[in-house]
């Protein structure tokens, strides 16, 4: 793999010392950006599967906690968001052509992996519809030891009433050449840049919400805004199919805050429950960013991660 320095906002991420991104193409002629985050005598990797619309940046300080717990972290810029290239002329819709087509992103972060020679036992973090794809990545085989989701995209929280309307919406959005423009109740405008902090979906904490703001602000070309209808028919498409597998053999930690109002808590519920090896975390009055909430949260839910990434690597050392 060839891997091309790329732009990587140091100061805003606030991140380990050392930290950068990298350029690296998708076997379909994306390109991608990909940061690393280093750890001093690291114990092994965990790939970072952020959500839509975020970008590398937003978790330096969930690197920074993790290489402090042993772990180099490598995490990247989906298709269509951040600093990857965009799918449409309205850079500011969150949209992919096929939900698969991350699968290609996922296949690239491997290559980089090697190609920097990172240390293992690799493991996951998913947030989000970063969860999704890790999910699904997970269940096809992807070489990890174990694998961590906070709010995991398994399903899309919508009013009972609104579900068959949005099926039939996205899908006939597709069929008529609609498929590009904004589901409705959505906006081009990135929703932390343009959205108080009161109130928000994402955090409860003020200095998590201003920090993500900054960057945001400091970088526009970060920001993003709602999702296209195909993308919406290609996550609601995808979420079902994921529904009807069964959960990987990797053990598994979930981190759910009870005021999740974004992702569905039933479906997270539903996988948790028969996930054999698995555990679910409510976190009181949590938001839908749990590695985003107040200090004291975000260390305890770093503390739980490392202590579950080496239980889960020094068990699989053990029975190689």
């Amino acid at each position: 793999m060839n891997l091309v320095p790329a732009p990587f906002h140091a100061d805003l991420s606030e991140g380990p010392v050392g930290s950068c991104a990298w350029w690296i193409e998708t076997v379909d002629g994306l390109r991608l950006r990909i940061a690393h985050f280093p750890a001093e005598q690291a114990r092994g990797t965990v790939l970072l599967f952020p959500g839509r619309t975020e970008y590398v940046e937003k978790y330096g300080r969930t690197a920074a906690d993790l290489a402090a717990g042993g772990y180099h972290v490598l995490a990247i810029d989906w298709r269509g968001q951040g600093l990857a290239d965009r799918m449409l002329d309205e850079p500011m819709a969150g949209h992919v052509a096929v939900f698969e087509d991350y699968q290609h992103d996922v296949a690239a972060v491997m290559e980089c992996v090697e190609a920097l020679n990172l240390p293992k036992p690799l493991h996951l973090i998913g947030h989000s519809m970063g969860g999704c794809i890790g999910l699904r990545a997970v269940m096809d085989g992807l070489p990890v030891d174990s694998c961590v989701f906070t709010g995991p995209m398994w399903g899309i929280r919508m009013a009972d009433p609104l579900r068959p309307a949005a099926w039939a919406l996205s899908w006939w959005g597709k069929q008529i050449g609609l498929g590009h423009v904004f589901t409705p109740g959505t906006k081009p405008e990135s929703y932390v840049a343009s959205e108080p902090f009161e109130d928000n979906l994402l955090t409860r904490d003020r200095d998590m919400w201003d920090y993500m703001q900054r960057q945001v602000l400091a970088v526009p070309e970060l920001q993003l805004g709602g999702p296209s209808l195909n993308w919406l028919h290609e996550a609601l498409a995808e979420t079902r199919e994921l529904s009807r597998r069964p959960s990987p053999a990797q053990p598994c930690l979930t981190f759910l805050g009870t005021n999740e109002r974004i992702v569905d808590p039933t479906r997270i519920t539903s996988r948790m429950e028969k996930w054999p090896g698995g555990q679910l975390v409510q976190i009181t009055d949590g938001e839908h960013e749990i590695l985003m909430e107040d200090e004291t949260t975000r260390r305890r839910v770093t503390d739980q991660i490392c202590a579950f990434f080496d239980r889960a690597g020094s068990s699989n050392a053990m029975t190689a």
